[in-house]
């Protein structure tokens, strides 16, 4: 065991551990019984004990382990007590029989990938055909993101009782449908692929912009949703898609650093310190990329990473092809279009062809009331304002936006926003 690193009052440490580790645990323990629920309370008892225990006794040399060693006991000895799943509990001592090490720290032996593969397997259990594409999303970001209701809610751009219902019957479905918690055979992937896309970019999102957290990232997260992503194309490394995804987030995940300053407030693209880019994620992401459409199947995720690609490849933000971006804004939404691609476009077409032009597709958007409760839509269109004179709609529009943003690093930026087209006046 090694010294304890933070105190009973303050257990940062332990969030920091549940956040590294806790989707691996779910994962190995719910493949073993089939069921998410009990795989999750398990290990939230196991989380309760190294808080109870770790302060006195230390942080063991490996806390995963660790933790998926007693999320693996309190779930046996729950399946004992209700005397049910008698074939699960058969596996879970037949598991813990070999290993032999309960709780103590020989356990660190365990590398805590033992069993790589077990989160892919929870993720396309969750995106089963059989479970509506919207919970399978829900359900994932929940068990393997860590996400919790209000930010996948956020990234639904729905109610939390809505997500918390879907994530209910999810739930249901997998365990009295007896859905395999495995990865499917390479003829049952393409089926599920489109949901696993979507669940691994929505758990970079979160990482990209964190809903809630006091910091605008979650590094985290990032590196979550970019290690499925590559897990998955080595399943699939045939697959264009898989690849153009991720590309998307190397070349996204490369500018982390530069995206807030020394004091961690928020530093737009344009204004981005680009020597503080990671180049190697760059360079991989743009060979990603390369790879992708030599392929021959453009889908969403290439045209985005191409968009990414142009950013990357720009020395500094005045030599950012913008007519280029647009150009591929305009193949995005013939092939998924949506209002936050619409969105997204206007801004290019701004930086392309004058503030006025784009303010105008802004304001077009806007009226259609479908981003009404998004935030950045009334970010995007106080900048615009701001550009063109209108201090006082931009102050306005900026409010509008504060009202709906959850980030401090974002609130911060905002706040700033309204007291300088306010002229200084009092929030």
């Amino acid at each position: 065991m090694s010294e304890p690193s933070f105190s009973a009052s303050d257990p940062a440490f332990l969030e920091e551990v549940f956040r590294r580790e806790s989707d691996r645990a779910v994962a190995s323990l719910a493949r073993a019984v089939g069921d998410i629920d009990l795989a999750e309370e398990a290990v939230q008892e196991a989380f309760a004990v190294a808080l109870e225990r770790w302060p006195s006794s230390g942080v063991p040399d490996n806390p995963g382990a660790w933790i998926t060693t007693t999320a693996r006991n309190k779930a046996i000895d729950r399946l004992r007590r209700e005397r049910r799943y008698a074939d699960k509990l058969a596996i879970l001592e037949h598991e813990s029989a070999q290993r032999d090490e309960p709780e103590g720290a020989a356990a660190a032996r365990h590398a805590v990938d033992e069993y790589p593969d077990d989160r892919l397997a929870l993720m396309f259990a969750c995106c089963h055909p059989s479970i509506a594409v919207d919970a399978q999303v829900a359900l994932t970001l929940r068990t393997l993101g860590g996400l919790t209701t209000r930010q996948i809610a956020r990234a639904f751009l729905e109610s939390e009782s809505t997500v918390a219902q879907r994530l209910v019957r999810a739930k249901r479905k997998i365990r009295e449908a007896v859905i395999p918690i495995a990865v499917p055979p390479a003829s049952a992937m393409p089926e599920r692929l489109d949901a696993v896309l979507a669940v691994v970019y929505l758990i970079f999102n979160e990482g990209y912009l964190s809903t809630d957290a006091e910091t605008l990232t979650r590094g985290d997260l990032s590196a979550q949703a970019i290690r499925l992503g590559r897990m998955t194309s080595g399943l699939l490394p045939d697959e264009s898609e898989v690849l153009g995804l991720l590309a998307l987030m190397l070349l996204q995940d490369s500018r982390r650093d530069a995206r807030v300053d020394a004091d961690g407030d928020l530093v737009l693209l344009g204004d981005q310190d680009r020597s503080r880019w990671d180049r190697a994620e760059i360079g991989e992401g743009l060979s990603v990329l390369a790879r992708a459409l030599a392929i021959g199947r453009a889908g969403p995720y290439q045209v985005q990473a191409a968009i990414a690609a142009v950013h990357a490849e720009a020395p500094a933000a005045e030599d950012t092809d913008w007519p280029e971006i647009v150009a591929l804004y305009d193949r995005l939404m013939a092939m998924a279009p949506s209002p936050v691609v619409e969105l997204n476009r206007a801004v290019a077409v701004s930086m392309a062809d004058g503030p006025e032009t784009g303010l105008a597709l802004v304001d077009d958007l806007a009226g259609r009331g479908e981003l009404d409760r998004y935030y950045l839509l009334h970010s995007v269109r106080a900048a615009l304002l701001r550009r063109v004179g209108r201090n006082d709609d931009a102050a306005r529009e900026y409010r509008r936006a504060l009202e709906l943003s959850t980030n401090p690093v974002d609130r911060r930026f905002l706040e700033k926003g309204i007291a300088e087209t306010a002229g200084g006046r009092p929030l």
